[in-house]
């Protein structure tokens, strides 16, 4: 009787449909390791679709941030939009990146994104189109945010959302902070200012 149940249940599992997941696993794997580029080389779409080039953002300096719409550091929205009102223009840009990455913290769409953050936070800084921000199979801008080999600096790993990268006016990454350093803090207003770094 255990050996008919055995093979019973050996044959439902052959039957169950794993082509999603055998998929998914694959897209997720079979992506080839991102080449070595300069932070001027990337690009992304924004949240209306239109294509970025990282180009535009020569002699600026850049914070970029992975945001979601609910989470417990979502209220950060408020004090990114405060930066960008004091600091942001010719000479600061901050670029959000919505990510579903941990949590499922940011399941809509991109133009739902852009409803909440406008609604909610007034949003007015540069928002992009829904990334993932996996250091080896993400979006190349996160790709080269997380790895030494590709940024020159240091490896780091996004470890919630709205974890922060600063790169300098030159394209040289300069630093990393997790989700709970304040966007007005003094670590980051003093890089918005062009100020040194604490």
């Amino acid at each position: 009787m255990k050996y008919l149940l055995f093979s019973i249940a050996l044959i439902a599992c052959a039957n169950e449909p794993v082509s999603n997941t055998t998929t998914a696993l694959a897209v997720e794997t079979t992506n080839e390791p991102m080449e070595s580029k300069s932070f001027y080389d990337l690009s992304a779409k924004t949240i209306d679709g239109a294509d970025f080039s990282f180009s535009a953002l020569k002699g600026k300096r850049v914070l970029i941030v992975n945001v979601a719409s609910k989470c417990g550091y979502t209220p950060q929205y408020e004090e990114l939009q405060q930066l960008h009102e004091r600091f942001g223009g010719e000479n600061f840009v901050i670029l959000g990146f919505p990510a579903n990455d941990f949590g499922f913290q940011e399941p809509g769409s991109e133009a739902q994104i852009k409803s909440f953050c406008s609604k909610n936070y007034g949003v007015s800084f540069q928002m992009m189109s829904k990334v993932k921000t996996n250091r080896s199979r993400g979006h190349e801008v996160y790709q080269w945010l997380c790895n030494k080999s590709l940024n020159g600096v240091d490896d780091a790993k996004v470890s919630w959302n709205f974890n922060k990268f600063l790169i300098d006016e030159n394209g040289n990454w300069v630093a990393h902070y997790e989700s709970r350093m304040d966007p007005m803090s003094a670590e980051i207003t003093n890089f918005a200012a062009g100020k040194k770094l604490l």
